[in-house]
């Protein structure tokens, strides 16, 4: 790799994906199921290793401006014009923090429960956690491209060895759904790369002044990968199969990092790279946001397996981000991102209970539970908190994002009656929307001094 690296003291963001990828891999060469104590601690130290290089990150962070931080540079593919380039910003900051974090919660969970191939499975999440991270980092297109799909391979291998009864079906499904869904992805980065004059930066990419057709193919194609990881309705079967059967790792993993791979995706290439198709197809997003909150909500309440409780509310809860983001305005982008975050915390402490609960009784069924705070008070307390906090109980992360979500929705429905009114020159009611959007909300209707004139 020719060296044009950028200047940086210490190439942080490279040892975020590095160091856990390489901590896996010793793992993978000297654990042993004979040794299994031993292979357990080295397991947990590499986790450990890896969360903390991702704090200078935040230390180090600089929360004045926008730009991109931390930024890595080397040529990789001359040829194409293919860059090792890696950068975070006050978004994709805070998923590298959480995929650090959940890893070594996971690791730390399967000490006890996992008894075979014990060297694989903690390997398996180390080299996930380091690809994940290359993905929310990743600023150039193919960069991006590989680390995307290259998470298939480690939970494929995690619901396909460590699952459950129907585990070889359910990591099938996992794979055909996400890989195929990515394929028209590959298409719109070299179309990108040939209308930008042979670039896959994805900055450069935000520049582009793409017309109006191309930027809806370009978002299709987008679509068809990122509303698979998300998952949106009706793309989201693959999720309760994959749930039910991957072990308590391996749902903590999926529900916690790679569901927001998608949404992910959606924030750094749908919307700045085809921010006109965004705004056009914006109703279809939204349609579809709300099938999956209340839809798929409805499904989520006739569940008896509690895995697909967690799960099919993980669908909901993920409708609502991309509600937010597909709404158009400061606070439904931040509600979204807010959503993420929290979501990420709360859902993998859901199924880390469940598991707890599934490793004593070996059943998942709500029927067979009953009278546990008598046993485990503690544990039920932050089972109920848990529980609360993902319903959006005040004082718990769920609020915060719901509040967002609220004054979201509030403010564009506001807008459009307005605009509506507006455009019917209502006289007894558009003054007094404009002076309640005026005062709450800063909103300035385009017709404003046209209705004053008329009233």
């Amino acid at each position: 790799m020719a060296s044009e690296m950028a200047s940086l003291s210490t190439p942080w963001l490279t040892l975020s994906i590095f160091v856990p990828i390489v901590c896996g891999l010793i793992v993978l060469a000297f654990g042993r199921d004979d040794r299994a104590a031993m292979t357990r601690k080295l397991a947990l130290i590499g986790a450990l290793i890896s969360f903390l290089v991702t704090i200078p990150l935040y230390t180090g962070f600089d929360n004045t401006t926008a730009a991109m931080q931390f930024v890595e540079k080397a040529s990789w593919i001359q040829a194409f014009a293919v860059n090792y380039h890696l950068g975070v910003d006050g978004i994709s900051l805070w998923f590298v923090l959480l995929t650090g974090f959940v890893t070594v919660i996971v690791v730390l969970a399967g000490f006890e429960v996992i008894k075979s191939r014990i060297a694989q499975y903690m390997a398996a999440f180390l080299i996930l956690s380091g690809l994940m991270i290359g993905v929310f980092v990743a600023l150039d297109g193919l960069l991006f491209y590989v680390f995307f799909e290259a998470t298939l391979i480690p939970m494929y291998i995690i619901v396909g060895v460590w699952g459950g009864p129907n585990r070889v079906y359910a990591a099938f499904k996992f794979f055909l759904y996400t890989l195929m869904g990515s394929l028209l992805t590959l298409v719109a980065f070299i179309y990108l790369w040939n209308v930008s004059g042979g670039s896959f930066d994805i900055l450069t990419w935000h520049t582009l002044p793409l017309e109006y057709t191309p930027q809806v193919l370009i978002f299709l194609a987008f679509l068809a990968a990122f509303a698979v990881k998300v998952p949106m309705w009706p793309v989201h079967t693959w999720l309760p199969d994959a749930h039910v059967e991957a072990p308590t790792g391996g749902s903590v993993v999926l529900a916690a990092i790679m569901l927001k791979l998608g949404a992910y995706g959606f924030i750094r290439l749908s919307l700045p790279i085809a921010p006109d198709a965004s705004a056009g197809l914006s109703s279809l997003m939204i349609a579809l946001s709300l099938i999956a909150v209340i839809y798929i909500g409805l499904v989520a309440i006739v569940q008896d397996d509690m895995k697909k409780v967690v799960a099919y509310s993980s669908i909901a809860h993920m409708g609502f981000v991309t509600l937010g983001l597909f709404i158009f305005n400061t606070a439904g982008v931040e509600g979204a991102v807010v959503q993420m975050v929290s979501h990420g915390v709360v859902s993998a402490a859901m199924f880390l209970c469940i598991g707890v609960l599934y490793d004593r009784m070996h059943t998942r069924q709500i029927v067979d539970y009953g009278g546990v705070i008598n046993t485990m008070p503690r544990f039920v307390t932050f089972f109920v908190l848990f529980s609360m906090a993902n319903a959006g109980l005040p004082a718990t992360s769920g609020f915060v994002h719901s509040r967002f979500r609220q004054e979201t929705v509030i403010r564009q429905w506001s807008i459009r009656e307005a605009r509506h009114h507006c455009g019917r020159r209502n006289r007894n009611h558009t003054p007094a929307i404009l002076r309640v959007l005026e005062s709450d909300y800063g909103f300035e209707c385009e017709c404003k001094e046209r209705v004053a004139e008329e009233t």
